[in-house]
């Protein structure tokens, strides 16, 4: 397997776990909202708050990785 091939199956790696991350996260803000509107505002509420912080820094991560990826991929 050429080197621009391996580049490639990662950049397609890392595109599937944002899209399951940014899922993740549009669900667990939907479940937070649900909790505040319900005026449960519990330890359960802020762990879930954490968790989306977190969530969303990990996306963040992937997409500078994405583009890492993608200026390697035009040097090649």
């Amino acid at each position: 397997m050429g080197k621009i091939d391996e580049v490639k199956e990662l950049l397609n790696t890392l595109r599937v776990a944002m899209s399951i991350a940014f899922g993740i996260l549009i669900i667990l803000i939907g479940s937070i909202i649900k909790r505040y509107d319900a005026g449960k505002v519990d330890i359960l509420f802020w762990f879930g708050t954490i968790f989306t912080l977190a969530i969303m820094g990990v996306i963040i991560l992937i997409i500078f990785k994405i583009t890492k990826k993608t200026k390697e991929i035009k040097d090649l």
